[in-house]
């Protein structure tokens, strides 16, 4: 039942990309930030931090605008290691998301829950696919 519950809090943020975001986007700008955040937790904290992130990704989607994806997944065989797609409009926006109450609550909430932490930034290969991908959900 554990890895049901993951699966759907996960699929939410990815819903809230292709209903809301997408629509108002003609065109991926060129200056997007794309990043793959990964992130081990502690195994006693698993569930209090899917909680939080959930809450914190949710919130990121509906109400920043700059905010294109924020979707975290887990390792199947290993829930304790979470990875996040995260996609911003631009450094701008990012750097916004930063400054949001429910970024900040999410990072001093689970300072503690958090084993390991790595950020590697990407570039896209082809940035206009990228409305097509999310398209298909709907």
């Amino acid at each position: 039942m554990k890895k049901l519950y993951l699966i759907l809090i996960t699929a939410i943020p990815l819903i809230s990309f292709g209903q809301d975001n997408l629509q108002n986007q003609q065109h991926i700008p060129d200056n997007m930030m794309i990043r793959l955040v990964e992130i081990e937790i502690e195994p006693e904290y698993l569930d209090e931090y899917l909680n939080i992130l959930k809450e914190e990704s949710n919130a990121s989607m509906k109400l920043e605008p700059g905010v294109i994806s924020i979707y975290p997944m887990y390792q199947k065989d290993n829930p304790t290691e979470i990875r996040l797609l995260e996609i911003y409009a631009n450094q701008k926006a990012y750097e916004s998301h930063l400054e949001t109450p429910h970024f900040k609550y999410y990072k001093t909430t689970t300072l503690k829950m958090v084993k390991s932490l790595k950020l590697v930034d990407m570039n896209a290969i082809d940035p206009d696919a990228m409305p097509m991908i999310f398209k298909k959900i709907r």
